[in-house]
């Protein structure tokens, strides 16, 4: 079953902007390492969905993962081959606008090396710029 809300204020959502940074979900809160946005974009839920399986494939059993967006917005597309007008399309999917800045997925309880590497597995998955970044010691 995809990621999508249960329910939404409006069916049809406005494009909205992507400007500015991230002011919340900036920084690691529950693991030791995390996969941050470093430019603006939408990342739609089947996205998401391939870098979630791109990180478990390769954590195997081991660590904890954490999904730190969820694609709540819908989107809408035109059917193919349709001449101009006629209103908006259809709703096609779910999305999640992501700013920079934001930390997406976290991954905790495994050695270094593994998160780094399936992190950067997922990075692969997704439409935006990323890096890995490591929990602060306070």
């Amino acid at each position: 079953m995809p990621l999508m809300p249960k329910r939404v204020k409006y069916r049809k959502f406005q494009k909205g902007n992507t400007r500015g940074k991230a002011s919340r979900g900036a920084t690691i809160y529950f693991g030791d390492f995390g996969l941050q946005v470093v430019q603006p974009g939408r990342l739609k839920n089947n996205q998401i969905e391939a870098a979630r399986i791109a990180i478990t494939h390769h954590l195997k059993t081991k660590g904890k993962l954490w999904i730190r967006i969820f694609p709540d917005r819908p989107f809408t597309k035109k059917p193919a081959e349709t001449r101009m007008g006629k209103g908006k399309g259809d709703v096609a999917g779910w999305e999640a606008i992501v700013l920079p800045g934001r930390v997406v997925f976290e991954i905790a309880g495994v050695e270094p090396d593994v998160a780094m590497e399936a992190l950067r597995l997922a990075s692969y998955k997704l439409p935006v710029a990323t890096r890995i970044i490591k929990r602060e010691i306070l």
